[in-house]
């Protein structure tokens, strides 16, 4: 199987290429893209990877091509790909929400994989892990309504946010003037900034209309109630998020704690707290604190937490990559 990843400069790009190597698929060929070439940019286990300059004819003979770079080079290059039948894996948001486009969280819609599609957009980092929470409940009960607030770390804005993170907590630690910020809306250091990409004329984010959309088309609930408030906070890689939902069948703490406990992809805390640090580096969604808002049975609230750079983007990638494998979809 011949695997290329544009993109493989950046944070998403090279954890896919770690994820590859710790999953062992069985790669002939491998080759790293960036905007422009780079000596020693990328590695793939203990190897160096010279990255190329992407262009179309670069690509041309990649059996799939993973895209975590620009939003400009997936729709640059990513139709030509997909029409002479390569298997494309794209982080970016242009095709998330194309009709007849599958948007896969193998764990929660895997089944909704067909022989004739080659393009996989990778959902926004935030739904995939709130759908992959949602799921076991979805089945379980049904739901109505879903609020959020989601609390994203650093790395979601790329090697840049991180970078702005950790210049601001060492000018904090040094007593020395803060660097303004370019990346996030406000100072991140010490600092909670309740602004995910730009504002719309409703107040609503570009980032919490991607969740409330995504979680609609993963979960197969186009009538389903979203609403989100997506908050950076200062960590590293995991996003946590704070949900509340009604059932659409009544249920008990019990039954969804049992749902749970057997989901692929979760790991259930029935007692006790779980945080971002602690999740950083799993390719599982953490879910905790579950608990009735009422005695109802259909008003509940959790607390779930995912790595941003693995579940969230690079795993998520690969395990589609890994489905289609198995289906006999790809190489």
């Amino acid at each position: 199987m011949k695997v290329a990843v544009v993109g493989a400069t950046g944070a998403v790009g090279s954890m896919i290429l770690r994820v590859l190597e710790e999953r062992r698929l069985p790669i002939s060929r491998l080759a790293a893209f960036a905007s422009r070439s780079h000596n020693g940019a990328a590695r793939f286990g203990d190897r160096e990877l010279a990255v190329q300059a992407a262009s179309e004819d670069a690509l041309r003979d990649f059996d799939v091509v993973f895209f975590a770079s620009s939003e400009d080079a997936s729709e640059k290059y990513v139709p030509a790909l997909v029409a002479r039948g390569a298997v494309v894996i794209d982080n970016s948001s242009n095709f998330r929400l194309r009709e007849g486009v599958p948007l896969i969280v193998p764990e929660v819609n895997g089944d909704a994989v067909r022989p004739e599609h080659r393009l996989f957009p990778v959902a926004n980092c935030t739904a995939i892990v709130l759908c992959t929470a949602l799921r076991p409940i979805r089945d379980a009960a049904g739901l109505n309504s879903v609020r959020v607030a989601t609390y994203q770390a650093a790395s979601g804005a790329g090697r840049a946010g991180l970078d702005e993170l950790l210049a601001g907590e060492r000018a904090a630690a040094l007593g020395e003037s803060e660097p303004e910020p370019s990346v996030f809306g406000r100072p991140l250091a010490h600092n909670v900034v309740p602004q995910v990409g730009s504002f719309d004329a409703s107040g609503y984010s570009i980032e919490e209309r991607k969740v409330c959309d995504e979680t609609r088309k993963m979960l197969d609930l186009p009538e389903l109630f979203v609403s989100a408030t997506a908050v950076r906070v200062p960590v590293r890689t995991a996003h946590s998020e704070a949900v509340f939902f009604e059932t659409a069948r009544p249920t008990s703490v019990a039954r969804m704690a049992a749902a749970f406990a057997s989901a692929p992809g979760v790991v259930f805390h029935a007692e006790g707290i779980v945080t971002p640090r602690e999740v950083e580096g799993s390719d599982d969604v953490h879910v905790a604190r579950l608990r009735a808002e009422s005695d109802d049975g259909r008003h509940f609230a959790l607390w779930c937490v995912g790595d941003q750079l693995r579940k969230g983007a690079a795993t998520n990638a690969v395990q589609i990559l890994e489905l289609l494998r198995a289906k006999g979809y790809a190489p």
